[in-house]
């Protein structure tokens, strides 16, 4: 039987591959701020309802706020941000394919990070295992990209190359923060500490988000309502994504989580054979194999 971080982090790969796509859509109509904001303002109510109704079915005291919760809160909630407007100006990269194979390294930083600010440890077994999904991910980026495996050694100390390990990075710390966050609150029910967290992490965002529209793009803000159609369905499902997440955060390693969340790429690659009919490469093999291979032993040794 999996264990229910193991199935948190699917859920949650499943809704943030939902999330992307109707982002995608709003982005014909929003700028890069307007469509990055969307998924806090409408998020947010969601997950105030839900820690309030959390409260009142179960009984739980809310937990006390303490100045470790709200600064890795705070850090969570910027690297976050700060990811998205990075992967953006990686786009406008001459190299941009290269950078964007490079932050694909998120899963094993998140692993050194957790060490470092954590003391998350990681068995042999596991720390291959992670290297070896990492490994299928760059042999994906390098099948769907044309980018060769000679190309991303050549372009180690390029302006791409950096931004995409940098962007891989501020991802990775926004995973370790929000789960040191989480594990600040000590040890109560792990709904209550997920759902304060979520709530509390998604109200900063939107507060900062909110501020930075209103000073630099402040037409975005009204763009941001006028949508709300669309908009309000990017909420619900980084809403629902974001629960499962933070549940598999607060349970697990963060760097198994990230791990075992890269089977979103394995979803979108069956949809993309079998309804869309698109033929497949021996690397794109390599890399669904080798990721398949990597959750296996994660999921055992978890």
């Amino acid at each position: 039987m999996f264990d229910l971080w193991i199935l948190a982090a699917i859920f949650a790969a499943f809704m943030q591959n939902l999330r992307s796509a109707l982002q995608k859509h709003l982005k014909s109509r929003l700028s890069t701020g307007g469509a990055t904001y969307v998924r806090f303002l409408y998020a947010a109510p969601l997950a105030l309802v839900w820690l309030l109704g959390v409260q009142q079915v179960t009984g739980y005291d809310y937990p006390a706020i303490n100045s470790r919760f709200v600064l890795f809160c705070l850090l969570g909630g910027i690297m976050q941000i700060l990811f998205t407007f990075l992967l953006v100006y990686m786009f406008s990269l001459r190299n941009f394919a290269v950078g964007t194979a490079y932050s694909k390294t998120e899963v094993i930083q998140v692993a050194f990070l957790g060490l470092i600010l954590l003391g998350d440890t990681v068995s042999l077994t596991s720390l291959a295992a992670i290297c070896t999904g990492m490994v299928g991910i760059l042999a994906l980026s390098v099948a769907h990209t044309g980018v060769t495996w000679k190309a991303l050694g050549a372009s180690l100390f390029k302006k791409s190359t950096m931004v995409g390990l940098l962007c891989g990075a501020v991802l990775g710390a926004s995973v370790v923060f929000f789960r040191g966050a989480s594990l600040a609150l000590g040890d109560g029910p792990v709904i209550m500490r997920v759902a304060f967290t979520l709530c509390f992490a998604l109200t900063m965002q939107t507060v900062i988000m909110g501020i930075y529209l209103l000073t630099r793009e402040r037409g975005q803000m009204i763009a941001v309502l006028r949508h709300w159609r669309v908009a309000s369905l990017v909420g619900i499902a980084a809403f629902l994504g974001s629960i499962g997440w933070f549940t598999a955060f607060t349970l697990q390693n963060a760097a198994f989580v990230r791990a075992v969340g890269q089977i979103e790429l394995v979803f979108t690659f069956i949809a993309s054979v079998i309804f869309f009919k698109e033929k497949t490469n021996a690397m794109e093999l390599l890399g669904i194999g080798l990721i398949v291979a990597a959750i296996i032993v994660l999921v055992l040794a978890g």
